[in-house]
């Protein structure tokens, strides 16, 4: 069997991996092994946290489609269910931007929702 020579391509891959590791503090930016147990760190918390920020994002926008319709004199579960059965589909990120951005619109959807719920 042939010898391999891995110089060229272990290089590379060190080069690589302190690359992605710039900006890291200490000695993770600069000691290869310290850098490399760092990036499975990273790698884990943005594979985590890309999930996390749909959570986020949700939240957020629960939130200010709450505070638009508490404004309204409705609750959230209120006005979501009057949205429901009014046959109104809109997400809630496009509520949420209506609700931070076109009051007058969103008071019409409220009180649509609360026709809906009403009768």
């Amino acid at each position: 069997m042939s010898r391999v020579k891995r110089s060229v391509h272990a290089r590379k891959k060190r080069r690589d991996t302190l690359e992605r590791a710039k900006g890291y503090r200490g000695e993770k930016h600069s000691s290869y092994k310290r850098a490399k147990e760092q990036l499975l760190k990273s790698d884990s918390y943005a594979y985590r946290d890309r999930r996390n920020k749909k959570r986020d994002f949700r939240r957020l926008w629960i939130t200010r489609i709450n505070a638009a319709a508490r404004r309204e004199g409705m609750s959230y579960s209120q006005f979501m269910h009057g949205l429901r059965l009014a046959g109104v589909e809109l997400d809630r990120k496009v509520l949420a931007d209506i609700a931070v951005r076109d009051a007058d619109t969103f008071r019409r959807f409220a009180q649509t929702a609360r026709e809906a719920s009403a009768a």
